[in-house]
């Protein structure tokens, strides 16, 4: 079995982090020396990237004697965010493979067989999330209540369940989808520039990512064997140091959440879309300017992420006429356009569209600098 690298950024996550490490570490060891039996025994790699945390996630990591254990400290007081952590920590890495791992996941046992099973090169495995019932229910994952909180998880009820009760979902050992926790090859990651600074310090930024994984041709698979316990959204989301609860959004997170949202439309011209499995969705990217008359602030703040300043379709908007199914017009607008667009001018709806070129740029955006 090949080494690992578990990446895991974390912030005032203490708790959670702990439990994820001690997971880990129950993974299977790994055996070295090509015979039997076997020349010694080594664990996988667990690099912790400790972003300005306040809760003794330093001093805890300052006191761990593992000398598979990697660490990184950004002191603060501001922080980095997973954007930022995640590259940082995956450069770090000194395996062929990392694992993008949150804190607030626990690994089952035989994660690692079961992820490492499937995985090549221009592949990416993602594990199945096993959740208590603070988001609703999708066809990607288990809603299984084993706790919401640390205090109510028992790890060998968890580890019982997986192995003894469990079964596929679908009754079948993979699907096409992507989410975290996900694991890949370390140069097929850097190959594509790693995450955009554009979504930093969090929000948006994975689904940026899958995109580009699925157009650079990478194969996106999830496997129903390795699974993970997530306590869901502990990071920022949920994080009780940012002004969260379980199941309570954190103010921090609602304006990173609202801001990157905008930026990703502007980015790719559509919303975040993928199938019911979490396979990415991939609008072509056209090069689009949306000229406004008689506009209001409101109308102007609403169409702006929809124009990224191109010249090859001109879109114009008559605020006194403008309505709610000319703006479904515009979200959907890229597709239209590939489906039945040709160069000339037509109306649709309220809108006047011109197209100059039919050229696509979605190719353009799979790397980052």
């Amino acid at each position: 079995m090949e080494k690992i690298t578990f990446v895991i950024p974390s912030r005032n996550n203490l708790e959670f982090l702990q439990l994820a490490y001690k997971s880990i570490r129950n993974l299977s060891i790994i055996e070295t020396g090509g015979c039997s039996p076997p020349i010694g025994i080594e664990s996988h790699d667990i690099l912790v990237l400790n972003d300005a945390s306040t809760d003794g996630t330093q001093e805890w990591i300052d006191n761990l004697n593992d000398p598979n254990l990697i660490t990184y400290h950004n002191p603060g007081p501001e922080r980095i965010g997973i954007v930022g952590m995640f590259d940082k920590g995956i450069e770090m890495a000194r395996t062929d493979i990392i694992f993008a791992f949150h804190a607030d996941m626990v690994a089952a046992p035989d994660l690692d067989k079961h992820i490492l099973k499937h995985l090549k090169r221009g592949k990416v495995v993602s594990a199945t999330r096993v959740e208590p019932p603070l988001h609703p229910d999708g066809v990607e994952k288990m809603l299984v209540d084993f706790g919401i909180e640390v205090e109510d998880f028992d790890i060998n009820k968890f580890n019982n369940w997986v192995t003894n009760e469990y079964k596929p979902k679908h009754g079948v050992l993979t699907t096409e989808g992507i989410f975290a926790p996900w694991c890949m090859y370390k140069d097929d990651f850097l190959a594509i520039g790693g995450h955009d600074e554009l979504f930093a310090p969090q929000s948006k930024e994975d689904s940026d990512l899958f995109n580009r994984f699925v157009l650079n041709g990478y194969d996106v698979i999830q496997t129903w064997e390795g699974l993970v316990y997530h306590f869901t959204s502990r990071g920022s989301r949920f994080n009780k140091y940012a002004g969260g609860a379980a199941g309570k959004n954190s103010d921090e997170w609602l304006h990173t959440t609202t801001n990157n949202e905008k930026k990703f439309i502007k980015k790719w011209g559509t919303v975040v879309q993928h199938d019911d499995f979490m396979k990415p969705i991939i609008s072509p990217v056209y090069k689009k300017t949306i000229n406004l008359i008689n506009s209001t602030p409101q109308l102007e703040e609403a169409l702006e992420p929809w124009s990224n300043g191109g010249e090859d379709i001109i879109v114009e908007v008559n605020g006194n006429m403008f309505n709610q199914y000319d703006f479904e017009i515009i979200q959907h607008l890229n597709d239209i356009i590939k489906d039945s667009g040709e160069i000339g001018e037509f109306k649709l709806g309220n809108l006047k569209i011109t197209i100059n070129s039919l050229e696509e740029y979605q190719n353009e955006l799979i790397c980052v600098s």
